[in-house]
Parts: C-alpha cells; sequence; structure tokens
C-alpha cells in the first residue's frame, strides 16, 4: 500500500476502495474547522504536541497517543502551538473491519462501543508503539504477488492490538487523559445536553452568569474553535447518525436542533461533501 502525504487524500483513498488508506504527515497542514469525515479515523501521534477537541472532550497530544474518531464524532486539532507535528493517520471505511470481524472477534468495537467514561485517546507504552509502527510498515512495505493479503493480514493484526489496549484501559485512562477548563467543560455538557434545542450565546451567558464575551474567549482560547462552528458540528455528527439510523431527512433535520432547513442543507453538504438526502440514500444501500 502506498504511504500518503495528506489527510485528504487518504480519506478520498479510502472512500475510492471501501477498505482503508494510511497518510504519513510531516508537514504542518492548515488546520480544519471542527468537521466530521464518512470514514473512521485512527490517529497516531509521533512528535506530540498541540491539543484534540473530539465532541465535547478535550485532550492533550503527547509523543505515541492514539486516538479513535468514528464517522459520527466532530472534531478539531486546535494551535496549542506551531510545532511541526509528526503523525500517522488511517482513514477506515467503517464497513470493512465489520467485514473482517468473526463471531468472536469485533475488530469494529473500539469505534462503535461508547459510554459515558469513554476515552477517545490511548496512550501507547513504548513496546505498543513498536508494534503500531511495525504494522504500519508491515502495511506500506508490501509490494508484488499477495501484497493485497500481507496488507489485510497485518491490518487485522493491528486493529486486534489496538481493540485489546481500549478493552484494558478505557475506564482508567478517561479522566487523566481529558483537560478540565471546569468552565468551559460545564459549556460543553450544557451544550450536548440541549443541542436539539436552540441555544444562543446570550442563553448561555444568561445560565453561567458570565459576559458573552467572557465566554467567547475561554471557549476559543480552550477549544480552538468557535461556539457556534461547535454547535453546528455537533449537529451535522447527530443528522448524520440519525439518516445512518434510517430517519427520514427532514426528522435528521428536526431531531438535530437545526432551525432553518436551508442553513442544515449547506451546512451539512459542505461538511459531508455531499447532501443530506444523497447521504440518506448511501446509508440505506
Amino acid at each position: 500500500m502506498n504511504e500518503l502525504y495528506s489527510c485528504q487524500q487518504s480519506i478520498e483513498q479510502c472512500a475510492k476502495t471501501q477498505t482503508f488508506s494510511i497518510a504519513h504527515l510531516y508537514k504542518e497542514e492548515k488546520t480544519m474547522d471542527m468537521h466530521i469525515h464518512n470514514c473512521y479515523e485512527i490517529y497516531y501521534s509521533v512528535s506530540g504536541g498541540k491539543q484534540f477537541l473530539i465532541d465535547n472532550k478535550l485532550y492533550t497530544i503527547e509523543p505515541g497517543d492514539l486516538f479513535l474518531i468514528n464517522q459520527y464524532e466532530s472534531h478539531k486539532i486546535t494551535q496549542a502551538d506551531k510545532m511541526t507535528h509528526e503523525r500517522i493517520v488511517l482513514s477506515i471505511h467503517p464497513e470493512y473491519p465489520k467485514r473482517l470481524s468473526s463471531a468472536d472477534t469485533n475488530l469494529d468495537a473500539c469505534f462503535s462501543y461508547r459510554f459515558e467514561t469513554f476515552s477517545h485517546k490511548l496512550s501507547l507504552n513504548k513496546e505498543q508503539q513498536k508494534r503500531f509502527l511495525y504494522y504500519i510498515n508491515k502495511i506500506t512495505g508490501a509490494k508484488g504477488y499477495g501484497h493485497d493479503i500481507y496488507e489485510q493480514a497485518a491490518f487485522m493484526e493491528l486493529l486486534v492490538l489496538i481493540n485489546r489496549q481500549a478493552k484494558s484501559s478505557h475506564i482508567t485512562e478517561s479522566s487523566e487523559n481529558c483537560i478540565y477548563n471546569h468552565q468551559v467543560d460545564d459549556i460543553l455538557t450544557y451544550i450536548n445536553l440541549n443541542i436539539s434545542s436552540p441555544i444562543t450565546l446570550a442563553q448561555l451567558a444568561e445560565n453561567f452568569y458570565l459576559s458573552e464575551s467572557y465566554i467567547c474567549r475561554i471557549f476559543k482560547s480552550t477549544t480552538g474553535t468557535t461556539i457556534n462552528k461547535y454547535i453546528t458540528a455537533r449537529r451535522i455528527s447527530i443528522a448524520k447518525s440519525l439518516l445512518n439510523d434510517g430517519a427520514s431527512v427532514m426528522e435528521a433535520y428536526e431531531k438535530s436542533g437545526f432551525t432553518d432547513y436551508s442553513n442544515f442543507f449547506k451546512a451539512f453538504t459542505k461538511a459531508v461533501g455531499i447532501s443530506p438526502k444523497k447521504y440518506a440514500q448511501c446509508s440505506v444501500s
């Protein structure tokens, strides 16, 4: 498998093959706002640095940290510093791990199993980091006859490694991995509890007894994005999940918290790349 050097290339290749792709990034790309993909994402940090906002959780990024993100979770790398951040990103078609799973081994578990104390972040020790990179090198180094078999076998072993680590560490890791700015954490919790209803900055200011300008400032400085962009990304994530479960476009629009269909249509299409109706048709097929 050829190693790619752009997240966008990796996502496009994943969609084309409906399997997976790998990008090894050395140079700084333009940081995207809160966004969602149609694929799973494994994000492995080689150099550390910066911060990761995934849904309503904010994480530090240290060397050897690995993040697991599914197709419904909005996320953004925040600009905590300007240092170059080396990382390896795997884009995975959601159906691919399911096809590779067996009756006894669900390779999709690390992406689909979510609960209150779940952490997207796994901090790999030195030996686990070596094993991770061993499988990456095995996948990207496979050439010639049988390369696809080698790639798939190494990918399956990699997912077994990650799922084992996730099962053994998710409970104890969660509270240590999140950065707790109490005010912003409370704001994120409030937004997510009320995401299907109209939420205004004035409403937040009144609820938390803080000025609107102060809320905007601490939210942006802590998460790296604005409140409006965060809310929009979360609502699109919810709409995707609803459409994937068979809801109609109007049901997804109404239940995800949008109050204007035109804004919903434009925001969804821009973020996902296709219209809500087209996405619903693709989910059914």
